[in-house]
Formats: structure tokens, C-alpha cells, sequence
């Protein structure tokens, strides 16, 4: 049976005890305090905190009354951190984007819940999620530390909304340590590479799509997106206002969304885009006539031929295979986004303007990205001055 011995001076209701465990006597200090009422029975309702030395209790004592005085006490919640990241996907992302949302879920149901389900979220410790980062930087396919980052974004969201609802008291995610993201390289199509993809791109159904995306900087979501009420010819100007996304689950769903900083913007692409698009809109009209009764009118510009939205991975396996003709088999849809930011600023385009064509939020975060490009035009701009300086010494 435990041994309970009087407390020290001064030490309030703070006890030393004894048990025997595995035949071996082991000693800790305990200590109960009254946290409320049970409103059904009337009876107090305590609290007890135990440690090694009767210092370590002390000071959980003093901190748990301070709590109960302020009102700000809350009982350990039994909910285990796979329970709590369940509520949080289902209730808590609010109107976040449907390929974000699956992003999250990803990554809770393959690393979060498998490392941390069945642990209390109240017991959910700094050192166990660090662990986690160091496993999975280290295992034989090691996480990328962008990934890796992603992932801590999640955690750390959803510690903090438990924290937010009082079910734990700090966000146990705060002091981890991350490794640096080192700044991918981006590799736009050059000028022989984008001649050659315009060459192989020809008559192919997706053609207009690629070119579209390639002379306005549009992402993929925002080009299948685009819907004729925001093409205006008369002006030569393009509204772009939404994307299309496929929503979570086993359904091929589709959903218009906000762009990816929430705000519209308006671009004026070369006379080319815009001949492009009068010639798509006329290829549509033909379409529609030949489908008949079957024709869905969804006031896309992109289509297939009875007017449903394209699917984006036959859009997006389609240009990896021209992509492997030209030479380029690394090249990503995004690229030609990237295609178009770097030819418009080699063209002259001041940075600013780049900004508001690509929907950036800031300027300095399009000068982040295409840096080097500047950096190139800035060499060519001192070697030209130095010409001009060399005649005029000759």
C-alpha cells in the first residue's frame, strides 16, 4: 500500500508518497487542489499533479490555482491528436481551395495520424514532433524540406486552432526546428525551345490551350477556367477572375474558384492571343452545331466538342509528351508560365507590369523569382554602355 507522509512546512496539501512497482519501491510527490463543482452533484471536483521532487509540484500547483482563480482553467481533454485532426478537417478549414483541402487530408491520413493518432492531444510534445521531422528527413526517400515545411504548416494550424478552443494550453509545434527551403531553379522554355514546341503543338486539339497559357502567363486552372463573358475583343483585354478546380473525392466534379491571391486582374496580351482565341471561338461554333441537342453551354473558351470543361491531366500528359519532343522532358506546364514572365521581361517589360500580368502579389516577389533574368539584362546593359564609352575614346 502507498505510504503518505505529511507534507513539508509551508507546503500546503503537497504529500510524499510510496509504491512498490515491479517489486521495487518507487517515491513521487502528489499534490490536489480544488478546480470547480460538479453542477449535478454538488461535490468538488479535483485535480491532482504529481512529479519527482516536491519543488517540480509546487510549481504545477501554484500554476493550476492561478488558472482557477483567472477562470481560465480547463480539464485535460481526452481527445486523441487523430480525433482532434479529424474535427479540424471537417470543421475548421473554412472556404479554403478544393486542391489545398486535399493537400491537407493528404498529408493528416499518410504522416500525421499514423505517427500521432492514437496519442492524447494534451500529452503532444515538442520532442515527438521533432522526432517526426528528423524520420522523415533521414528515411530512404527522404522528405523534401519544402515538403516538409507543408506538412508542418498543417500541424501547426491545426495545434493552433485546439489551442485557440482551450483544449491545449501552448502549441507544442512552436519550437520545432525546420531545414531551409534552397530556392528551386526554374527552367523556362527558351526561344528555339518555344519555336520547336509551336511547331510540334500543331492541330493538336490542346494547341490554342498551350499557346493561350504560354503568351499571357496564365496558370493552368485560371486558362480552363476562362470564360467568353471575360474576353473582350473590342478592347483586346482578358478579365481573369476565377480557375477551375476538381473537387475532393471519387467524382469528377469541377468548381470555379477565386485566383490564387483572391483578386482579379485584367491583361492585355499580344494581337497573336487574341487571334487565337476569335479562332477558337469559331472552332466552338462549329463544335456546337455538329453536337446538337447535347451541346452543354458552360461559356468556357476551352472545351471539349460537346462543351465540357478539358480535364487538366489530359491537358497536362499531353504537353509532357511534346515536351519529350522538343528535348525538354523536365518541363512542366507551370514552365510556360515561367516561359512567358521571362520573355516579357527580356522584351522590356518592367517588373511591375510582369507583377500585375502574373497576379503576384508584389513586385519584389516577382523580382525574387526572376532575379536572374534582371541580373542578366544588367550586364547586357553595362557591356553596351561600355561600348558606347570605348567610342567615344576612340
Amino acid at each position: 500500500m502507498p505510504n503518505s507522509k505529511k507534507s513539508a512546512s509551508g507546503s500546503g496539501n503537497i504529500r510524499k508518497k510510496t509504491v512498490t512497482r515491479n517489486g521495487k519501491p518507487y517515491t513521487y510527490w502528489e499534490a490536489r487542489v480544488t478546480v470547480g463543482v460538479d453542477p449535478r452533484t454538488g461535490k468538488q471536483k479535483q485535480r491532482s499533479v504529481s512529479g519527482k521532487t516536491q519543488k517540480e509540484v509546487a510549481q504545477k500547483l501554484r500554476q493550476l490555482t492561478v488558472e482557477v482563480d483567472k477562470g481560465t482553467y480547463q480539464a485535460p481533454s481526452k481527445m486523441t491528436v487523430g480525433e482532434w485532426l479529424d474535427i479540424w478537417l471537417d470543421q475548421y478549414l473554412g472556404a479554403i481551395k478544393p486542391r489545398t483541402a486535399d493537400s491537407y487530408h493528404t498529408i493528416v491520413n499518410i504522416h500525421l495520424k499514423p505517427a500521432f493518432g492514437t496519442t492524447k492531444l494534451t500529452a503532444l510534445q515538442t520532442a515527438d514532433i521533432q522526432a517526426l521531422y528528423t524520420a522523415l528527413l533521414r528515411q530512404e526517400k527522404p522528405l523534401s524540406a519544402k515538403s516538409l515545411r507543408n506538412l508542418h504548416g498543417v500541424l501547426h494550424k491545426a495545434l493552433q486552432q485546439a489551442l485557440e478552443l482551450g483544449y491545449i494550453h501552448s502549441n507544442p509545434s512552436n519550437p520545432c526546428k525546420l531545414p531551409k527551403v534552397e530556392k528551386a531553379m526554374i527552367r523556362p522554355l527558351d526561344g528555339p525551345q518555344i519555336r520547336a514546341f509551336m511547331q510540334v503543338i500543331q492541330g493538336h486539339r490542346f494547341e490554342f490551350v498551350y499557346l493561350v497559357t504560354l503568351f499571357t502567363g496564365m496558370r493552368e486552372g485560371e486558362v480552363l477556367g476562362l470564360k467568353w463573358d471575360c474576353v473582350d475583343f473590342q478592347s483586346g483585354t482578358i478579365l481573369i477572375g476565377q480557375q477551375l478546380q476538381r473537387k475532393r473525392g471519387g467524382n469528377a466534379e469541377y468548381v470555379f474558384i477565386s485566383p490564387k491571391n483572391g483578386k482579379m486582374r485584367k491583361v492585355t496580351p499580344a494581337a497573336f492571343v487574341m487571334d487565337i482565341l476569335h479562332r477558337q471561338q469559331a472552332r466552338q461554333a462549329e463544335w456546337k452545331q455538329g453536337a446538337g441537342e447535347i451541346w452543354e453551354d458552360t461559356g468556357l473558351v476551352f472545351t471539349n466538342e460537346i462543351g465540357q470543361n478539358l480535364s487538366p491531366l489530359s491537358v497536362y500528359k499531353a504537353f509532357k509528351q511534346f515536351a519529350a519532343q522538343i528535348g525538354r522532358p523536365d518541363a512542366r506546364f507551370h514552365d510556360l508560365r515561367h516561359s512567358y514572365a521571362v520573355a516579357a521581361i527580356q522584351s522590356g517589360d518592367d517588373i511591375k507590369t510582369v507583377q500585375e500580368n502574373l497576379g503576384h502579389h508584389t513586385a519584389a516577389f516577382t523580382l525574387d523569382v526572376y532575379g536572374h533574368v534582371t541580373d542578366q539584362m544588367k550586364q547586357a546593359s553595362a557591356q553596351r554602355m561600355q561600348r558606347f564609352i570605348s567610342g567615344l575614346q576612340e
